[in-house]
Order: structure tokens, then C-alpha cells, then sequence
């Protein structure tokens, strides 16, 4: 491949012969790859060239990092204090999706790991999606879990991708999926191939085997239905109701989800941006997102740095048999590190 001169500080684009272009996506200073505002720009400068540049005849979207894109920036989202902030983070994401979807030449994602949030939004926007068969790599739309709901087209396009009850279940639970799991869904088309092989050689001459092909291929083309939605929706309603309690969002999420079904993909768009507007604003969102933040400071120690040599530990003596020291042997015996119990007392 030959260097191109589209470089930023969070990707490059290497074009090869045939006209592939590869854009590895490495955030400095990260461990893992988010979708931020910085993003926005950059990438729409990219679908720019491809559209430009008659060389060009497509992309492949990946990752230099062990994951995919792992979810929105939530950094970002600590910053909005506004329904207006909240609506335009949405808008700018989706229009770069929507942009990319456009396209009149082939965009695929090249999965190399798991793929949450707004990193599964954007690769349902492109063209295709191949995925790397790896045990280990997971899907999902976890923002429920911070009281909020996929803002930028998850709702929409994954009922389409994956079917009505599946995409549902994902989204109203926040729960990742591995892909061995998700390619046995009946007319799923969420991936075209997964590959055990090269992954990048494959997504390429996929990218070269589609790239003639007219209209290609769009996600939000295709229809969400399910044979019995009213009826399926009700009791949905009445699961999920009972079970979120007083929190909004998995009901928010499911409505979200019907809509998909019963709106076109633009009205169910909105629909879904009103609804991630009004739960950015709840207090058990803010509850939520507050208490992420709390769990990783927690685990993270001023004077210790990241790069601080672990030692290895084989084995543990717990002294102590009481309700905390059997809780803690328990950990370690989980984790599957031999303990040593010692009661003081018979």
C-alpha cells in the first residue's frame, strides 16, 4: 500500500493499487477507539476524497487497536447540560453516518474486536460489515446501562440488521452478544462474512468485489417487521415495564425500537433523537453516568502509575473465617488462585 496524505492525529488512509483505501482509526493516548465530535470532520473529509478521487473505488474502516470502536465518548457527555447540546451531538454523528451511507462507493467495516455503542452504529452505516471469527469479540448497544438509548441510529438500523426481537433484546438489556451467536439469526445481514483468516485481505476484496455494484447496499433500505408487532410490542411493553421499575430508559429504548417498525427511517431517526435528548436530561441518567465515572476513579490510584509492574501472586492466606474473610477467599478461589483459610477460633 502507498501512504496517503490524508492522515490526522486519530487515523490514516493508505490506498493500495486496486484503489482500496484503509483507514486504521488509533486514538493517541487511548487504550481503546471512541466516536467523538473530533471524528465528525475528518471522516467527512474522508467520504469526500472517495467521492472525488476517481482512483479511489472504496473504503475499509478498521482498527489499530485490539477493539473495534468501543462506544461513544462519555467524557463528552459529562459536558452537555442542555436538551439543544444533546441534539446536536446526535446530529453531527448521524450526519457523518449518514454521509458515509450515501456514499455512491463501497464503505465496509472491518471488525478486528468487539463493537459497542456508537462503534456498532457506525459500522451499521457503512455499506457492509466483515467480522473477525475471534471468541472473544462481542456486539452491542450498551447505553441503556447509563439510563440513555443509542443515539446515533442503533434503534433504526439494528432491528433492520438483525431482526425485531433480537436487535429489542440487545438494546432494552445493554448486553453484548458474541458474533458466532449473532451470524446464526435468521436473515441477519449485521455481517457479510466472518473471516478466520486475514481479516483486512478479506475486507478488501470484498470492498473490490462490491465495488461496482449499483445501489449498493443500505441498512436503513431495508424494512423492520416482525408477523405480530402490536401484539409482540404489548407484552414487551409489559416485561420491560415490569422489570426497569423506575427507570426510564429501557422503555424509552423499546418505544424507540417500535418505531422502526411502525415510522419511516427518518421519522423513527427523530424519534429517536427526542428520546435520547429527554433521558440525557433524567436524574437516574445523570445518577447513572455519575456512578460509572465514580467505579472507574476508583479503580484507578494517584501515585501508582499505569505502567506499574504487577506481581505475580500464586497463592493467598486469608487469616480470619468470618463473613469478610470468606468473601474474600471466595475471590480469589473465582479467580482461580489457591487460598489458605485460618480460623483464630474453634
Amino acid at each position: 500500500m502507498t501512504q496517503s496524505q490524508a492522515n490526522t492525529s486519530a487515523f490514516s488512509l493508505e490506498i493500495d493499487a486496486d484503489g482500496i483505501g484503509l483507514v486504521t482509526i488509533d486514538m493517541p493516548g487511548r487504550a481503546m477507539n471512541v466516536l467523538n465530535p473530533t471524528l465528525v470532520e475528518p471522516f467527512a473529509g474522508l467520504v469526500q476524497q472517495l467521492e472525488t478521487d476517481n482512483h479511489l473505488k472504496g473504503l475499509v474502516i478498521t482498527s489499530a487497536k485490539s477493539t473495534f470502536i468501543v462506544g461513544a465518548d462519555i467524557d463528552q457527555l459529562t459536558q452537555i447540560t442542555s436538551a439543544e447540546e444533546a441534539f446536536k451531538l446526535c446530529e453531527d454523528l448521524k450526519g457523518m453516518m449518514r454521509r458515509m451511507e450515501k456514499c455512491g462507493k463501497p464503505v465496509v467495516a472491518a471488525l478486528n474486536g468487539t463493537a459497542l455503542g456508537g462503534g456498532l452504529e457506525l459500522a451499521l452505516a457503512c455499506h457492509a460489515r466483515i467480522a473477525l471469527d475471534d471468541p472473544k469479540a462481542k456486539f452491542g448497544l450498551p447505553e441503556v446501562k447509563l439510563g440513555l438509548l443509542p443515539g446515533a441510529g442503533g434503534t433504526q438500523r439494528l432491528p433492520r440488521a438483525l431482526g425485531v426481537e433480537p436487535a429489542l433484546n440487545m438494546i432494552v438489556s445493554g448486553e453484548p452478544v458474541n458474533s458466532e451467536l449473532l451470524a446464526q439469526v435468521p436473515g441477519q445481514v449485521l455481517f457479510q462474512k466472518i473471516i478466520e483468516g486475514d481479516l483486512l485481505q478479506g475486507a478488501v476484496a470484498y470492498a473490490l468485489e462490491v465495488a461496482d455494484q449499483r445501489p449498493l447496499p443500505r441498512v436503513r433500505d431495508l424494512k423492520a417487521q416482525h408477523p405480530e408487532a402490536q401484539a409482540f410490542f404489548q407484552f414487551a411493553r409489559n416485561m420491560v415495564g415490569g422489570m426497569s421499575k423506575n427507570f426510564p430508559a429501557p422503555l424509552r429504548c423499546l418505544e424507540a425500537v417500535a418505531a422502526s417498525v411502525s415510522m419511516k427511517f427518518e421519522d423513527g431517526m427523530r424519534a429517536e433523537r427526542e428520546g435520547f435528548a429527554h433521558l440525557m436530561q433524567t436524574p437516574e441518567s445523570k445518577a447513572l453516568r455519575h456512578a460509572f465515572f465514580g467505579e472507574r476513579a476508583a479503580s484507578k490510584i494517584p501515585d501508582v502509575p499505569a505502567d506499574t509492574p504487577l506481581r505475580d501472586v500464586k497463592n493467598v492466606a486469608v487469616i480470619g473465617a468470618g463473613t469478610m474473610g470468606g468473601g474474600i477467599a471466595m475471590c480469589f478461589l473465582n479467580a482461580g488462585i489457591p487460598v489458605k483459610l485460618l480460623e483464630m477460633k474453634q
